[in-house]
């Protein structure tokens, strides 16, 4: 799926650097996600011991060994604290292939753009380096936050694509869905 040396470890924005994580991330990795505001909408996502947070670690580790790609450590330019993680996996939706957005942050970083700055910059990366697979982005109905981050990353609301989700409703935004299938849908009104 992805060319030989394909592996984009690092990607930089005006204030944070996205990097590849690494086995020494597992204490941040456990303390976002244990965090129960950090997963308030996706409770099914919470960690309560570090094995559990080693366990999702090495998942995303094998995605990047895999594909040379998956979810980054975002931190500022500036700092060595962890502000969170964003970033794209493999996955399927109505038969098709595309990339999972995902974006989860420590609460103590929200309402300064950080997961907008950094969603954006994953789904610029995304439609440049792997054009061919569309970005999706599952949010609960309730989230008007997450919402927002997809939007600004520049992701729209694809209403045919909504499901049942692990947590609850998800509603699906999009980035790179055929043009045709939603031109198929909009003439149906």
């Amino acid at each position: 799926m992805t060319p030989a040396g394909f592996d984009h470890a690092e990607l930089r924005t005006e204030r944070l650097t996205l990097r590849r994580p690494v086995a020494g991330d597992v204490v941040a990795v456990h303390a976002i996600h244990r965090d129960p505001l950090a997963c308030a909408h996706n409770p099914s996502d919470a960690l309560r011991t570090p094995e559990e947070a080693a366990d999702l670690l090495e998942r995303w580790l094998e995605h990047w060994r895999g594909f040379g790609f998956g979810y980054w450590v975002v931190r500022r330019h500036d700092a060595e604290r962890t502000l969170g993680f964003c970033g794209v996996k493999l996955t399927d939706v109505d038969d098709r292939r595309a990339l999972n957005l995902c974006y989860r942050f420590d609460p103590a970083d929200w309402g300064q753009g950080f997961a907008s700055e950094a969603a954006r910059e994953v789904v610029r990366w995304a439609r440049e380096h792997l054009p061919a697979l569309p970005v999706v982005a599952r949010v609960r109905p309730a989230n008007t936050a997450s919402q927002r981050v997809a939007v600004n990353a520049g992701l729209t609301r694809a209403e045919h694509l909504d499901r049942p989700g692990e947590d609850g409703p998800d509603l699906l935004f999009a980035a790179g869905w055929e043009s045709e299938h939603l031109s198929a849908l909009t003439a149906r009104r």
